[in-house]
Order: structure tokens, then sequence, then C-alpha cells
């Protein structure tokens, strides 16, 4: 069992402040045949608290590709670079989207891996952000 579907309160918290889109790649939980879950952005192995400062919403597997890490070796600049943080960044400044609102560009450093690492264009997401646009939810406001 999930550790925060013990903890509604929580979950309700997590869910509401990310308007019940993955903080990552801004699917929507409404439209998910998977639950949403509450992700340790520094993860508890590494002294992550479980207040929801650190706390963010992610989509199932967008979840299970972070998994415990909060940055990763990028081979293009040789160096380790942290994970997108959705309660430190502005996602606007490291994303956009693509002219047909369909993929997540990373825009910077921190864009780019987190993309990578966390395969934000999924064939599978990309399929999603096809078939809501016409219903006007995509890309989430």
């Amino acid at each position: 069992m999930p550790k925060f579907s013990s903890l509604p309160d929580i979950r309700l918290q997590v869910a509401a402040r990310a308007k019940h889109c993955c903080e990552y790649c801004k699917s929507m939980d409404i439209f998910s045949p998977n639950y949403f879950t509450v992700d340790h952005i520094i993860p508890e192995p590494f002294g992550g608290p479980d207040s929801l400062s650190n706390l963010a919403y992610a989509c199932f597997l967008g979840n299970r590709l972070k998994s415990n890490k909060s940055s990763v070796f990028d081979v293009a600049s040789a160096s380790w670079v942290k994970i997108y943080n959705p309660r430190a960044l502005d996602w606007n400044e490291h994303f956009a989207w693509s002219e047909d609102l369909t993929l997540i560009l990373g825009i910077s450093v921190i864009g780019r891996v987190t993309v990578d690492e966390l395969q934000l264009n999924r064939p599978k997401l990309v399929a999603y952000r096809k078939a809501v646009i016409p219903f006007g939810v995509h890309p989430p406001g």
C-alpha cells in the first residue's frame, strides 16, 4: 500500500496544490487509469522529510522512473545535474511545450536531464496529450 494512502489529508493537499496534475509530465490524474503518487523530491534515504515542502504529485510511472534520485549524471555536460524540483523551481524556466503541444522540451540543463530521466515524452504520454488537446484541458493552466 502506498505510504500516503493512509494519510488522505496530505495526499489531498499535495494533489490540490498541483491542480491534480503530475508536477513533472503535467498529465492530469482524472484521465489516468493508474493512481498518482506522492513523490519525495529529495528521497527519504537521503534525508528527505515527509513535509509538504518536499512532496510532489507525480504520475505512477514518473515516480517509478525518478525512484530515489534527486540528481543524475549528465554526459553532455560531464557533471551531476539535479532533477527538476517543483517546490524550488519554476516549470516554465526549465521546460516548454512543442509547437503542437505534445512534447515537453527541456530548455535548461535541468529540464533536459529531467525530460530524459523521467521519459516525459514516452509514447503513451504523447498519445495522451494528443487525445486531450481537443477538449481544451491541455496544456494544463
